[in-house]
């Protein structure tokens, strides 16, 4: 536990990087044998890209030091719960686990409005939930509550 909860303190470090530019802020991490890979956060405004969520960024960036397209001993931390876009390039990506902090009621894939159909696919994910929740949640909604 200790583990995930250092890891997603660095997910929630590239969160605040998302605040500060605008940015819904979510941040995540990619960790291979307990050592940060890629690092990433929310910036679709910026880049003008719908895909270009935090999860996405990290995945490309691993792949890309990996020089493969599948990275199965990583694992992926991100500060909100992944949405199906997101799930399912760490589907493609053989991600073997995920590690979220809060939940998210109006988009998340894993447990919230989609309850991703792992036993229909040929790879499945660990998936973990919850980890330092208030403290992902808190950012979320003090970013929609000033923008409200």
């Amino acid at each position: 536990m200790a583990d995930d909860e250092f890891f997603m303190q660095q997910a929630l470090a590239e969160a605040q990087k998302s605040l500060e530019r605008g940015e819904v802020p979510v941040g995540a991490v990619l960790v291979s044998g307990k050592k940060i890979l890629s690092r990433a956060h929310n910036e679709p405004i910026v880049r003008n890209d719908p895909t270009a969520h935090a999860e996405i960024i990290a995945i490309r960036q691993a792949c890309r030091k990996r020089k493969n397209y599948r990275i199965p001993d990583c694992e992926l931390f991100v500060t909100l719960e992944p949405c199906a876009m997101c799930l399912g390039a760490a589907v493609q990506a053989r991600i073997m686990r995920i590690v979220f902090g809060a939940s998210d009621p109006k988009g998340g894939a894993v447990k919230s409005i989609m309850k991703f159909p792992f036993g229909k696919i040929n790879h499945r994910i660990e998936i973990k939930g919850g980890v330092l929740a208030e403290e992902c949640s808190n950012i979320i909604k003090a970013f929609f509550k000033e923008k409200r």
